[in-house]
C-alpha cells in the first residue's frame, strides 16, 4: 500500500478508536486544525513504525517539523528513499 494511503487509513482507524471527530483529509489541512490530538499523533507514529519499519524523526537530525497533511506524508515518503 502506498505510504499516503497507509497514513490516511491509520489516521482513520486512530480517530474511530479515540472517538475523535477528524476534518476530511486532504493535503491542505493543517495538522493543528486536522482533530488529531498529541495522543493521536504518537500512536499514529508509533503505528507507522510498525508498519513502515522506520521513523523519520528519529532518525533525522535537523528536521522541519510538518504543518499541513501533505508535508507529514511528504515527510514519511522522503525518508523512504
Amino acid at each position: 500500500m502506498p505510504i499516503r494511503l497507509t497514513i490516511f487509513s491509520l489516521i482513520e482507524q486512530i480517530a474511530a478508536e479515540q472517538k475523535i471527530k477528524i476534518q476530511p483529509l486532504r493535503d491542505e489541512l493543517l495538522l493543528s486544525e486536522s482533530g488529531l490530538d498529541s495522543l493521536c499523533f504518537a500512536i499514529l507514529v508509533a503505528r507507522l513504525e510498525d508498519k513502515l519499519g522506520y521513523d523519520p524523526f528519529a532518525t533525522s537530525g535537523d528536521i522541519s517539523f510538518p504543518v499541513t497533511l501533505g508535508d507529514f506524508v511528504g515527510f514519511y515518503e522522503n525518508a523512504s528513499h
